[in-house]
């Protein structure tokens, strides 16, 4: 019997008892260390952008620094796989890595506060490196403590760890949005007056606050599992496939940049649309991957790679989901994952453009947006864990699809009517609940489809899978508003939620059958 099944309810005693177990507890502190960086990226940096002077369209592309979360399936299977040298006998294997990307973030952090954006020059070009060290460094911390979360406790605990990672991850967000905004104005920079050292002193008190990952990565235990032990292999081997996987990404970075004529004189040719240039923009990743992928089979042909390993590490992960699950329901879930996020993600990289173009000021959206939506949103997190613990997953699924879809119809009227403050707490809270509870529920819902045996391979992929085509086209939300206006824009993304629906829906069946036959979502 799967926790996606009929089985009856858990009491309400039980579920409240299980929040006080000690891993539960250390996801509230892993979940803040995953959270600050992501906003850094985001909402913070875009503000950062803009009141540096650079142009939407600039600042809306700056979103893309973050693909690093929905292409860490490339690199996953290197660190399910790869011992660091002495820090893997200390900490063992996922603290080590954990330990790794929180210094690498902090790195990133400090980077971005030593360039000004308004400088001139490279600086935008230098700080956007910055941001996609960031990223790559964030989504790596995102591979281990996912595989950290699944492998430290039992499907029943999944639920309320992730309420409880989603918990910490929205109070960083709270530190890392309102936080870093509040600081940057009391530090006197303004929309009508930028002072570079606000935005600087502000990032390097947020790497400031990355040690409490660190301290917490030092404190927690390895988790025990009963995966097989992996293939021993030799010093030399593994070299290779980091050779090997450093040369299909720079193949990627390559082949990625060098399209760009190609597919910029397409867009010309087509006019130059939105929808069409996000339909190439999609072209061009999948080029440069099918390109990078090429270069690892030859790789693997011509022997500069064992093939065991290779195996191991990138093929055995998605054989086995497909093997478990079979094509169509695989191929079902897959499309589910990648879709149900579409409608906040998008929505979200242009919001605090949108509330600013309309009239909000700065500490307005710091209050509301950054401090009274993420509060809700940690009240919907957990209530999401604590309903999807006692009436199922999918039931929670359904219910944040709906939410999702539906709140962001009262976008629309804030567009239309402008700078209502009511209007805008009630648009957050709305948008932040909805999220809450259905974040909650999908990330127990990812964590049950993977095998133990390959945990940070398989739930990178989902993760990825579930970010990616949202946020390319994130990417040009500032375009789509352009051509259809904030209310336009608005629908757009309720649109977008209503096929969610009905896939939750198949999915559900899909699993209900699986499990009447005596099928398993978790081996």
């Amino acid at each position: 019997m799967t926790q996606f099944s009929t089985a009856a309810p858990r009491n309400w005693f039980q579920t409240l008892a299980e929040l006080r177990d000690r891993r539960v507890l250390t996801m509230l502190l892993l979940g803040f260390s995953a959270g600050v960086p992501l906003l850094l990226i985001f909402s913070s940096l875009s503000l950062w952008l803009r009141e540096a002077g650079i142009e939407r369209q600039a600042v809306t592309f700056f979103s893309w620094a973050a693909l690093g979360y929905s292409f860490k399936f490339v690199w996953a299977p290197l660190i399910d796989t790869l011992p660091l040298p002495w820090l893997t006998r200390w900490l063992g294997r996922r603290r080590a890595w954990l330990l790794v990307s929180q210094l690498t973030i902090i790195t990133a952090i400090v980077l971005m506060a030593l360039i000004d954006p308004a400088s001139g020059g490279d600086s935008l070009t230098r700080l956007a490196l910055a941001a996609v060290l960031l990223g790559f460094a964030s989504a790596t911390q995102d591979i281990v403590i996912d595989a950290y979360r699944i492998e430290s406790a039992p499907p029943r605990l999944q639920a309320l760890m992730s309420s409880t990672y989603i918990a910490g991850y929205r109070v960083a967000m709270v530190t890392a949005g309102a936080g870093a905004l509040m600081l940057a104005s009391a530090f006197g920079s303004e929309p009508e007056h930028y002072r570079y050292t606000a935005w600087s002193l502000t990032y390097l008190i947020m790497a400031a606050v990355m040690l409490i990952g660190v301290l917490t990565t030092l404190s927690i235990r390895e988790p025990v599992t009963q995966r097989p032990p992996p293939a021993t292999h030799s010093t030399r081997d593994y070299l290779r496939l980091v050779l090997t996987f450093a040369l299909m990404a720079s193949t990627f970075v390559s082949s990625f940049f060098w399209s760009g004529p190609l597919f910029t004189a397409l867009k010309f040719a087509l006019g130059g649309g939105a929808l069409g240039a996000f339909i190439l923009e999609t072209g061009r990743l999948a080029l440069a991957l099918s390109i990078a992928a090429l270069v690892g089979w030859l790789l693997v042909q011509l022997g500069a790679l064992n093939r065991t390993l290779a195996r191991t590490v990138w093929i055995d992960p998605v054989r086995d989901f497909f093997t478990r699950y079979g094509l169509q329901t695989a191929l079902l879930l897959l499309a589910l994952i990648g879709l149900y996020r579409i409608s906040d993600i998008v929505l979200g990289v242009i919001a605090n453009v949108f509330y600013q173009d309309i009239g909000f000021s700065k500490p307005q959206i710091a209050t509301a947006v950054k401090t009274f939506g993420v509060l809700i949103s940690i009240v919907g997190g957990l209530l999401g864990g604590l309903l999807a613990d006692r009436y199922g997953v999918v039931r929670l699924l359904m219910l944040g699809a709906i939410l999702a879809a539906a709140t962001n119809l009262i976008f629309v009227l804030l567009a239309q009517i402008g700078a209502d403050v009511r209007l805008l707490y009630l648009a957050v809270g709305a948008d932040n609940l909805a999220a809450g509870l259905a974040s909650a529920a999908f990330v127990a819902f990812l964590s049950s489809l993977t095998n133990v045996s390959f945990t940070a391979v398989q739930y990178a992929i989902f993760s990825s899978l579930m970010t990616l085509l949202p946020k390319v086209l994130g990417g040009y939300s500032g375009r789509l508003v352009e051509g259809l206006g904030y209310p336009g824009f608005f629908v757009l993304t309720t649109l977008l939620g209503l096929p969610v629906i009905a896939l939750v829906w198949l999915a559900g069946q899909r699993l209900a059958i699986a499990d009447e036959r005596g099928g398993s979502l978790r081996k």
